[in-house]
Formats: C-alpha cells, sequence, structure tokens
C-alpha cells in the first residue's frame, strides 16, 4: 500500500521511513484548509479558500519509524466534486470532515465515504470521520454520539477537533500514524507466513505451476 523509502538513521539506529499521501475530504466551509493549516504550521486562519487542491507536508519522527505525510486538502464546492477521485487516488488515508454545527454537512461527508468505497478495497485505506469545530459546540447539530455510531459502523476512526483552538487536531493524524503503521507492521508478517505455507506444500509432493 504506502511506498516506504530508504531507512533513516536515528541516534537508536536504523528506522524506516514510510511516506503516506491523505487527503482532506468534506464540504465547502467544514475547515479542511484550516485543519491542515493548523496541524502543519500550528497556527489559525479563519479562511482559506481552496481552488481545485492545496498540498502539505509534515514528517513525524516517532520511535518506530519516520513518518512522512503528504496532505491533499481537495476544494469543497460542488463544481469540484467530479474531479477529486483524481486527487485521492493512490491515497493511504482519508480525513472525512464535517463541522458538527451543520448536519448536512455530515451527510455529504457520508457521499464521501460512499466515493472512497468504490474506489478502494476494504482496508486498502485508513479512514478517519472527523467532526471539526469544537469552539462552536453550543451551536451543536450533530451530537458526538451520532458521529461515533456512524464511524463504528462503518469502520472508521473517529475524533471531533477544532481547528481553532487546536483541540484534538494533532490526535486525529497520530491516530492515522499509528493505524497505519500497524497495517505495515501486519502486511510485514504476512509474506513469511505464506512462505512457510509454501515450504509445507513442497514437502507433501503438491505440484506448483500451471503446465
Amino acid at each position: 500500500m504506502a511506498q516506504k523509502a530508504m531507512p533513516g538513521t536515528s541516534l537508536e539506529g536504523i528506522r524506516p521511513t514510510y511516506t503516506y499521501k491523505v487527503v482532506l475530504l468534506g464540504s465547502m466551509s467544514v475547515g479542511k484548509s484550516s485543519l491542515a493549516y493548523r496541524y502543519v504550521k500550528n497556527d489559525f486562519k479563519e479562511l482559506l479558500p481552496t481552488v481545485g487542491c492545496s498540498f502539505f507536508t509534515q514528517t513525524l519522527n516517532l520511535e518506530v519509524a519516520t513518518i512522512k505525510f503528504e496532505i491533499w486538502d481537495t476544494a469543497g464546492q460542488e463544481k469540484y466534486h467530479s474531479v477529486c477521485h483524481l486527487y485521492y487516488r493512490g491515497a493511504h488515508a482519508a480525513l472525512l470532515i464535517y463541522d458538527i454545527t451543520n448536519k448536512e454537512t455530515l451527510n455529504k461527508a457520508k457521499l464521501w465515504l460512499r466515493d472512497l468505497e468504490k474506489e478502494f478495497l476494504p482496508n486498502e485505506i485508513v479512514i478517519a470521520l472527523v467532526g471539526n469545530k469544537m469552539d462552536l459546540a453550543a451551536e451543536r447539530e450533530v451530537a458526538t454520539e451520532e458521529g461515533e455510531e456512524f464511524a463504528r459502523t462503518k469502520g472508521l476512526l473517529f475524533m471531533e477537533t477544532s481547528a481553532k483552538s487546536s483541540h484534538q487536531v494533532n490526535d486525529i493524524f497520530m491516530a492515522i500514524a499509528q493505524e497505519l503503521l500497524q497495517r505495515e507492521q501486519e502486511k510485514a508478517s504476512t509474506p513469511s507466513l505464506h512462505r512457510r505455507s509454501t515450504v509445507e506444500l513442497g514437502k507433501s509432493g503438491a505440484r506448483m505451476g500451471c503446465c
């Protein structure tokens, strides 16, 4: 799934470096650009209009690996919806972002999920449902439990954030990083199991090949 870069050297020794493409999807004005800007720059800008797509990068130096996020922030306007699949093609993770003060934006996030389900095989991509604008909780239209329940039924990560106050912004990206690393570990262990079963087949006299 992810393209593994050359291992980097740290004080603890050699550790792998992974580069992951992450796409931000959601309606206009849910705060996708502000969320990316807060995560990468640790700053907040109220108005960051996106035309087509914006691009950010961020590096995480973890104990077991270095992770480089390539963050693609897609425009939320309806006119860009038909071309957004070009941006999320080859993605390793996606954040489906909605505004907790606007119920319709959650419905739109569900439509984005359908698009992703058409593009990717099950478990091929890490998907997180993100309820943004927690700083406006007094104006909430979407209950936390509603977001949690939908995420649970679809097997998504879930978190509520605020790009303005920085609430759980780093946390959601860290959760994605941890899930991606866990999948790397699972992939690494799969070939060895396959090799063992191949040897066992050979010992039993089973013939391999088609000709």
